[in-house]
């Protein structure tokens, strides 16, 4: 049943109002949310009043609710899927998530997607595009390439009036604007920017509920999944990434409300569920059925579990058959779960929740790694515990549990704690170990079985010993803040689970530190400056901390800065490849060739395992310097490495283009676009190679491409100007010059240009007038007085 169906506002206000009444009584009503799933799909309906947002306190009940939800959404026909905290720890991650479980239940491939997938890893792993500065004078680079690309196009047959009219400074700051962004591209790539995955999920939405009644999204943990997916999910609900069918449903579960800042635009339109603790009779049904009605017994439990369904259910599975059996001192959690412990007769089950539940989260190789040998087949009794949750090969316990079970085992037997965690610790540097077989260094990071791996290992073994474990735990955080955003939060994550886990002033410490950073508005600068200043890092941290520092910098356009911090961490290990290799694209990009050519050579000759990126750095430094066999040599070298490199084939393009060779460079551009198809520089660049073809239309094609991705694109529109301008369309000119103007009305070129366009049009006034004034902003624009000069002489004057 399409989503697209004329729906009826009321209508679905009294939906929103019956299933909100429905959601707060629980069990006995979810036939009424299977009826309403199937019923009313099609009334009109905001698709933010299907957006229920379900809150309480730990152990009220949300994750069990959610469940519940999500199977009865299934018995109705809805394609459903759900993340939590285990799964988010960026945009990126959650969605790859979603759509794989939408993916598997509607039995449809994700074709789009799995294509924007592949181009975000691509633009990931890819190095930082050069790219230019805004404003002021053209880069040195652009001056250089504009000469050399002015020189070879006019030896090609009937270009030479085209290139005569050219400013080769015009030129030049026409090359910077069409590399303008591709840096801070590059960063955001590097820091998980997900807004073409998000577009992509969105169109497998619109197409997944052609065909389905609807989709629900489940959100569990808000409180830990929001820190990553808020700002995303407020941006979604308003069409951020194209309009959101309305047979989408959104639900989310948290503690805590959501932030009235942010969500007040929206307040009137969520559908708040709070989830109370269980009223005395609700609370006595659930006894019941567990086999627990004593009067005395009913009262103790509910007095002891505060009527939290979780502690309820706990004390009801230990069943207990006096009131004496319930109560106790101590903290509430702690006495309900060690009741339940107490109460599991089999020694060996016993064991095994105990020793489990210092996993962060378990499969059967977690769990045959942590339970002692005798429990090895309990893995299928422990997932159907009551406090045991998570989808596919992961489970985890609940929180509350979890902590409670962690603390009495941290107090009571501190040997046995140190033991257990060791012995996890080994277990997940093995398996890291093993996923290192095959895997190249510089993409261990990105790699989710290894990260995870790597995490956990660290995460115990700062359990195991704090001070030990924080060294190292510390200089690992370096790589993560290195390596993106959503990296470094988790590893803030892990250091503030192991600093609760273990109580350390230390741990508490450093978790707080970085988490603050990583608020910063760059959080990779400020969490590595925090690492250097505090951490007592050893040599190779340090110059890693620097190495990346002066990488994220370079991203943010202060070269200077960013050489500065290069220069500091190859002063502590000169043969940090890393650092060579991004020095080198900070001198290119300033203009200083020799240098740039010479920090890659060597990066090179250091180590190949990035080669790829730094001969393609290589490659346009020698195009920037003229030296076009030697670029177009290492740009075959590193296209030799990697087939499907855009930068590198763009690179190579430009220098083909700039030797003469347009079809050559064409077909790179093309090639490149099949990679990226959104590359504006690159399809600025093979308008260009089509204009000096003669080929118009496509060159105009490709101008009209790049305006579609910046529409205040000034050099863009001038430039189709001017291919309609030579196909004889002298209106069609005179438009885009005027809105190139209108962006920039110091745009002497584009004046010249369509003082040009009114003087083939016939209209001398409005061309003496243009011309003029271009020669108003650049005296010595000798082609704009050639120009004038003819128009003069054909108005008669």
């Amino acid at each position: 049943m399409s989503g697209a169906e004329p729906r009826g506002r009321t209508r679905g206000a009294l939906i929103r109002q019956r299933m909100q009444a429905q959601f707060v009584g629980r069990g006995p009503q979810l036939s009424l949310f299977a009826e309403n799933l199937t019923k009313d799909a099609r009334s009109e309906v905001d698709p933010a009043e299907f957006l229920f947002h379900v809150r309480g306190v730990g152990g009220v009940g949300k994750s069990t609710l959610l469940r519940q939800w999500q199977e009865t959404a299934r018995r109705a026909g809805a394609v459903t899927a759900v993340v939590d905290e285990n799964d988010v720890h960026g945009v990126h991650q959650a969605l790859v998530d979603l759509a794989r479980q939408l993916a598997e239940q509607a039995a449809t491939p994700f074709k789009e997607f799995d294509r924007a997938v592949e181009q975000y890893r691509r633009e990931q792993e890819a190095a930082a595009d050069p790219a230019p500065r805004e404003g002021g004078e053209p880069s040195v680079p652009s001056r250089v390439a504009a000469q050399t690309a002015l020189g070879a196009a006019s030896l090609i047959p009937g270009a030479g009036v085209v290139t005569a009219m050219v400013n080769p400074d015009a030129a030049a700051a026409g090359l910077d604007r069409l590399r303008a962004g591709a840096r801070a591209r590059a960063r955001r790539a590097r820091d998980g920017d997900a807004t073409g995955l998000s577009r992509a999920f969105v169109s497998e939405l619109v197409r997944l509920c052609r065909t389905h009644t609807w989709v629900v999204l489940f959100f569990d943990t808000w409180e830990q999944t929001g820190r990553y997916l808020d700002a995303w999910l407020r941006n979604l609900l308003q069409d951020g990434f194209g309009p959101l069918p309305v047979n989408v449903m959104v639900v989310l579960a948290g503690r805590d409300e959501l932030a009235e800042r942010e969500w007040a635009p929206w307040r009137a339109l969520v559908v708040d569920v709070p989830l109370e603790e269980f009223t005395p009779a609700e609370a006595g049904a659930l006894l019941a059925a567990r086999g627990v009605s004593e009067p005395g017994v009913v009262e103790a439990v509910l007095h002891l579990s505060m009527g939290l369904p979780l502690l309820v259910d706990l004390l009801a599975l230990a069943r207990p058959r006096h009131a004496e059996d319930v109560h106790a001192g101590g903290d509430v959690v702690d006495v309900a779960v060690e009741r339940f412990v107490q109460w599991i007769s089999d020694p060996q089950q016993r064991e095994a929740v105990l020793a489990c539940a210092l996993a962060q989260q378990l499969n059967e190789d977690v769990f045959a790694a942590a339970a002692p040998h005798e429990a090895r087949g309990l893995w299928e009794w422990l997932c159907g515990q009551p406090f045991i949750s998570g989808r596919g090969d992961f489970k985890q316990y609940h929180a509350v549990v979890r902590a409670s079970m962690v603390r009495q085992q941290r107090t009571r037997s501190p040997q046995r704690w140190t033991t257990a965690h060791l012995r996890l610790a080994d277990a997940h540097a093995a398996w890291r170990t093993a996923a290192e077989r095959g895997l190249l260094p510089a993409k261990r990071w990105s790699d989710p079985r290894w990260r995870r791996h790597h995490l956990d290992e660290i995460y115990h073994r700062l359990c195991a010993d704090p001070a030990a474990g924080l060294p190292a735990a510390l200089a690992q955080a370096v790589h993560a803040a290195g390596h993106d955003t959503a990296t470094l939060r988790q590893w803030t994550d892990v250091l503030a689970q192991a600093a609760r886990d273990t109580t350390d002033p230390a741990l508490f410490s450093w978790a707080d530190r970085l988490q603050n950073a990583a608020t910063d508005d760059d959080p990779a600068l400020a969490s590595l400056g925090a690492l250097l200043a505090h951490g007592r890092l050893d040599t190779v941290a340090r110059a890693w901390a620097h190495t990346y520092r002066g990488q994220h910098l370079y991203y943010a356009d202060r070269d200077d800065e960013a050489v500065a911090e290069l220069d500091r961490a190859l002063a502590i290990d000169p043969r940090n490849t890393s650092a060579l290799a991004h020095r080198g694209e900070a001198h290119r990009q300033a203009g200083r060739i020799d240098q740039a050519v010479a920090d890659l050579t060597a990066a090179l000759d250091l180590d190949h395992y990035d080669a790829a990126w730094a001969l393609s750095s290589r490659g346009d430094a020698h195009r920037q310097a003229g030296r076009i066999d030697r670029a177009i040599a290492d740009l075959d070298a590193a296209l030799g490495l990697d087939p499907a490199f855009a930068w590198a084939l763009g690179c190579r393009g430009e220098a083909h283009q700039e030797a003469g060779r347009l079809e050559q460079a064409i077909a790179d551009y093309t090639a490149a676009l099949a990679v990226e198809p959104t590359y504006a520089w690159v399809l600025a660049s093979r308008g260009e190679a089509h204009r000096e073809t003669g080929n118009y239309e496509q060159a105009i094609a490709d101008y009209t491409a790049v305006l579609t991705i910046d529409p205040i694109y000034a050099w863009a529109l001038a430039h189709r100007g001017e291919a309609h301008r030579k196909a004889g369309r002298y209106d069609e000119a005179v438009a885009d010059y005027t809105a190139a103007l209108d962006l920039d009305p110091t745009y002497a070129w584009a004046l010249a240009h369509r003082g040009a366009a009114h003087r083939q049009a016939g209209r001398y006034d409005e061309a003496v007038t243009d011309l003029t004034a271009a020669l108003g902003l650049n005296p010595e624009y000798a082609w704009a007085g050639r120009q004038r000069d003819a128009a003069r002489r054909q108005a008669g004057r």
